[in-house]
């Protein structure tokens, strides 16, 4: 043991003792002026050793760091070690400096000021054994030169002068630079602490007004807001019980001091917490577990000491301060869980009740804490709840799939903050899944191609969708992906950078009509309560898409006609006035295209009503294959139909017409009888040529149609035809 600890004496010691050396190389004139006629070896020698020092000082002092607590324990040298350092550094650098000096003139050379820049450094940057060494070394050095010199005299006045002028700007330094640096330490600590009392004014007064006030009264505030006030309430709260229990203690017991130290994460240092104390000099923050407060975190028992040795009080920064102190130290315990350590010292011995003034003390701390933990859990559900409450009463207006749909997606972001939301749809008859909806959070950068995955089709597959629709429960279980290696949807689509997974069934009627997927890069982010929440989200979503589809269902019904799934007459008027009122505010054309199948009569006689119905639901899906998106296809009565072209002429729409026509010449319907084909006739009336009017604009078109069938059917007219072959007829 003694050799290990000369070894690190060595190792600590010797650099400064070379920085030293080099030192006395300077004062024992081992450097010549320049004037020299020609630099002695030794000469050469000193000064690239001198350099060498300074170099190697410079890079330890940048590289240095400090050992931790539990080596300085070990051994004085380390503690010692980062005077030494700084003590090395301005050893080194008052020799780089006085060799300049030597060679350019000694005591009256012209760059003498470098020392004074050289004091102004140490007393700024290094601790106060380094910052005395760059004002002594340089005494030290001019007194050698003084007394080597031939006439010491005529040196005597100038080293007086420069100890003066040394003095003075140190002094001065000290004076405005470390003043001025207190100076603006002070004013940000009033500041700051300003700052302090006021966020926990208002933290305190946001606890009391939040608890009494509903959401809707209280002042508008982030989520983020609400938690930082909390804490800091909570934390001034849990701050002032912890004081007035301290505070008790020492009047209680007539002690010297009183501690709370909380156990760090690594169990092996402790975080002073609170203290009362009569002594000035204290450790301001973090200390070792050692001494006395270490003996109770490792036996988690009481202590009692009638008489403390030094440094068993790790929270004094004299490590002798507590010597001969009696001492009482209980831990904190929260369960079985040590959260700390309560320590109390005077000078006289304590009685036999210290102890249990302690231990209720502790008691009282530890529940002043789980009463804030208590108060923070509560909070936080109520703010939950209230959000549940939220995203159920947006589901609740819904009527559309699409509207149940996207008010799912805004019910999940009032509960959880997530990166991307998908719904699926399930078709059990066709046992496909299609993705129905897609939302993915804005601002940030997709976790997935949002246009590949919208409209999707699989199958049932190994993938947690199907899986999930399957066993009607959600996936993945702990709500983290790398807990399945199957895919969602399909192998096509990944999401390699999700940290937090959730795969919901929608289950309505006890069936599973399709799945809410959640997904987020953050870890953690679907705990259980969160699921549990989104659980009863999906449920009511999948009643609210039930409702919805039925909704729709109705309105089609309303809407549409029942054989051939086009518009009906009474839906059909209404959207062809709007189309009208939109063409003449905005100056478009539009075209009205009458279609009547010939003959059609002869077809249920000879054929049947099946067959002819069969017929016009043929006829109608060319109409809506022909006829583009934006126009309007219905079924105007019986064998009649109606096709509505928007911003078109009566070319267009002739030529419209000439393809419905032919496309619906080769239809051929199997029967009983045989194959069955049909023909269609046409008439053409185009606004605002023919007409500015909705009932007109139908009356011409009809015209036109009457034409096509008492001309030889199979063809289309336009009502300029019609009107043209009238005039020839009349004349």
């Amino acid at each position: 043991m003694r050799l290990r600890s000369l070894r690190r004496a060595a190792v600590v010691v010797s650099p400064a003792t070379l920085a030293l050396g080099a030192c006395a190389l300077v004062a024992a004139g081992a450097v010549a002026p320049l004037h020299a006629a020609t630099p002695a070896p030794g000469d050469v020698l000193a000064l690239t050793a001198i350099a060498m020092v300074l170099l190697a000082a410079i890079v330890r002092r940048l590289h240095y760091q400090a050992p931790s607590a539990r080596h300085q324990r070990v051994s004085f040298w380390l503690a010692v070690a980062p005077a030494l350092v700084d003590v090395e550094l301005a050893l080194a650098v008052t020799a780089g400096t006085y060799a300049v000096l030597a060679v350019t003139g000694g005591v009256l050379s012209p760059v003498h000021p470098l020392v004074y820049g050289i004091a102004a450094f140490g007393l700024t940057l290094l601790s106060s054994p380094g910052a005395a060494v760059t004002l002594v070394a340089p005494f030290a050095i001019e007194a050698v030169w003084v007394a080597r010199s031939d006439d010491p005299r005529a040196l005597a006045v100038p080293v007086a002068l420069h100890a003066v002028f040394l003095v003075a700007a140190a002094a001065a330094h000290a004076l405005f630079l470390r003043g001025l640096v207190a100076s603006h330490r002070r004013r940000r600590a009033v500041r700051l602490e300003r700052e302090v009392r006021s966020m926990t004014e208002a933290a305190r007064d946001y606890r009391l007004i939040s608890a009494a006030l509903g959401p809707a009264s209280r002042a508008p505030r982030s989520r983020e807001d609400e938690e930082r006030l909390l804490a800091a309430g909570g934390v001034s709260l849990v701050g002032d019980a912890c004081a007035w229990v301290l505070a008790t203690v020492k009047r209680s017991l007539g002690a010297r001091t009183v501690a709370l130290a909380w156990l760090d994460d690594d169990g092996e240092r402790l975080k002073l917490k609170d203290i009362v104390s009569d002594r000035d000099r204290l450790v301001p923050s973090r200390m070792p577990a050692a001494g006395v407060l270490g003996a109770v975190v490792r036996d988690r028992t009481p202590v009692v000491l009638a008489a403390a040795k030094s440094g068993q009080l790790p929270y004094y920064e004299d490590a002798g301060a507590g010597a001969g102190a009696a001492v009482v130290a209980v831990p904190v315990l929260e369960g079985p869980h040590l959260r700390g350590v309560l320590c109390a010292d005077r000078s006289t011995p304590f009685g036999d009740d210290a102890k249990e003034i302690l231990v209720e003390a502790a008691a009282q701390i530890v529940r002043a804490v789980q009463a804030e933990q208590v108060f923070r859990a509560v909070e936080r559900a109520k703010y939950e709840h209230e959000r549940f409450f939220q995203a159920t009463a947006l589901l609740g207006r819904a009527l559309t799939p699409e509207q149940v749909m996207e008010t799912a997606f805004d019910a999940a972001a009032a509960i959880v903050e997530c990166d991307a939301a998908a719904i699926t749809l399930y078709d059990r008859e066709r046992s496909r899944h299609r993705v129905a909806a897609v939302r993915m959070r804005p601002g940030i950068a997709p976790l997935f191609d949002a246009a590949a995955l919208a409209g999707l089709e699989f199958k049932d597959n190994a993938g947690l969708a199907a899986m999930v629709v399957k066993n009607r429960h959600y996936l993945p279980a702990g709500g983290e992906p790398r807990e399945v290696t199957a895919p969602i949807y399909t192998k096509r689509i990944k999401l390699d950078e999700a940290r937090s997974l959730l795969v919901l069934p929608l289950v309505a009627a006890d069936e599973a009509i399709g799945t809410l997927m959640l997904a987020a890069r953050a870890e953690k982010r679907f705990g259980a309560d969160v699921r549990e929440m989104m659980g009863v989200i999906a449920t009511q979503v999948a009643v609210s898409l039930q409702n919805g589809l039925l909704y729709k269902r109705m309105e089609t019904m309303a809407t549409t006609d029942g054989l051939t799934g086009l518009t009906n007459h009474r839906t059909f008027q209404d959207l062809f006035g709007q189309l009208l009122e939109r063409a003449e505010r905005h100056g478009h054309h539009a075209a009205l295209l009458l279609c009547d199948v010939d003959f059609f009569k002869k077809v249920n006689d000879n054929y049947g009503h099946p067959v002819g119905d069969e017929v016009l639901r043929r006829v109608a899906r060319v109409l809506e294959q022909v006829a583009r998106k934006i126009d309007i296809t219905a079924r105007y009565g019986g064998e009649e139909f109606v096709v509505v072209l928007e911003s078109s002429t009566a070319e267009q729409a002739r030529q419209v017409g000439e393809r419905l026509r032919q496309e619906v010449g080769k239809l051929v319907v199997e029967t009983e009888k045989g194959p069955l084909r049909v023909t269609m006739s046409v008439g053409v009336a185009s606004f605002p040529e023919d007409a500015k009017d909705r009932a007109t604009l139908i009356e011409r078109a009809d015209h036109a149609l009457y034409h096509a069938k008492h001309s030889g059917r199979n063809q289309v007219v336009t009502y300029a035809q019609f009107t043209a072959a009238r005039s020839k007829k009349a004349s």
